[in-house]
């Protein structure tokens, strides 16, 4: 039998897998990640009990009180109007009602 050696990415990985049994042996390698690829984190606090409530800063949650938790996230959204809304995800400022947009 004829070894593979498979450089694969994605879907791929399906593939390689279907041709396993073909092969006495199939080596999969993960391809190397682009060099051009920006993943800058920022760190925010949130509170455990409220996934809404985020600030830049390290505090207690204005709801409940409870020490807010460091966390580490790829993109932060806030509103035009309203600099202190800070948001997880993309959606609608509850103050009023414009689309949230991504912090540079």
């Amino acid at each position: 039998m004829k070894k593979f050696n498979l450089s694969v990415t994605g879907a791929a990985v399906a593939a390689a897998l279907l041709l396993a049994p073909l092969a006495s042996s199939v080596s999969v390698q993960a391809a190397p990640a682009k060099s051009g690829a920006k993943t800058t984190k920022k760190t925010v606090y949130v509170c455990p009990m409220h996934g809404d409530v985020v600030s830049l800063k390290p505090g207690k949650c204005p709801k409940c009180k409870m020490t807010l938790v460091k966390k580490s996230v790829a993109a932060l959204y806030t509103c035009t109007m309203h600099p202190e809304v800070l948001s997880l995800k993309p959606g609608k400022c509850p103050k009023c009602g414009m689309a949230l947009t991504k912090k540079k």
